[in-house]
């Protein structure tokens, strides 16, 4: 299938590695441009290398970085100095940490909420307008499947996510915007293997005393699909969300967790 995208030019945040890197991934295979941004200057390197690389990508594809904090007002400078104007954005930032609520200050809440809630509407805002003028626009969001099913440790983060849910919820169903063919949608992964997953199944395992294998035995046995997902799966869906074929599509939580969602909506 032609997703109808070629060409255009997509920013994605938290690109070096993990879904961010999955969502490039399958964008670039479609001929879009597309910039990375991360904050880690090697690692960023390493992932363009790749893309440059990909015997998939079409020769047209350019392939840039900027590596930059983009939950800092400097960071989205330094991307807004390379390219004004963007056809698909994709937000993405670090999760915020587990934890006890007790135990978080103001400055905690903040900073989950700038990094979770805030920048993407800040990158949502600098974007949509423009990318109504020229009638196509892709903003894809990548949040958490908690933001569905609550998860009592990851308060800073059920909570910035499901603020920037809501604030997605009323913005993307403007007319100036879903008549003006520019979408907004979410999307919510649940266990996928990536770094992220890895660290926490390495401290729960230090904790139980117990392997890294059989922590992760033991949780692939609480999804239906009995695996975790990989990051290539999620980008073609975010790829998908993207292309012409899903412009009837917006304001959006599209869940991509293997079925452990356990609710009817």
């Amino acid at each position: 299938m032609d997703f109808g995208i070629a060409g255009k030019w997509a920013l994605v945040c938290g690109a070096s590695k993990g879904l961010g890197f999955g969502c490039a991934q399958a964008l670039v295979r479609e001929g879009v441009n597309v910039v990375l941004v991360a904050r880690g200057a090697e690692a960023l390197q390493a992932a363009v290398a790749r893309l440059q690389a990909d015997p998939a990508r079409p020769a047209s594809a350019a392939v840039q970085s900027v590596a930059a904090d983009i939950t800092t007002a400097e960071g989205r400078a330094q991307v807004f100095a390379l390219r004004k104007d963007w056809d698909i954005v994709v937000t993405n930032a670090g999760g915020p940490p587990p934890g006890d609520f007790r135990s978080w200050d103001r400055e905690a809440w903040i900073k989950a909420v700038d990094a979770n809630m805030l920048t993407p509407i800040e990158l949502i805002k600098a974007t949509v307008d423009g990318m109504a003028a020229r009638g196509f626009g892709r903003i894809v969001n990548i949040t958490s499947s908690a933001v569905k099913a609550p998860i009592d440790i990851l308060g800073l983060s059920n909570g910035a996510r499901s603020g920037l849910t809501g604030f997605v919820a009323g913005v993307a169903r403007t007319s100036k915007l879903a008549g003006a063919n520019v979408t907004i949608n979410n999307l919510l992964p649940g266990a996928f293997d990536t770094d992220r997953l890895n660290a926490t199944m390495k401290g729960a395992a230090e904790k139980a005393g117990k392997s890294i294998d059989e922590i992760k035995d033991a949780r692939k046995k609480t999804i239906p699909s009995q695996r975790f997902g990989n990051p290539d799966e999620f980008g073609a869906t975010c790829a998908f969300l993207c292309s012409q074929h899903a412009s009837y599509i917006t304001g959006q939580n599209v869940l991509i967790d293997g079925g452990s969602y356990p609710g009817t909506y």
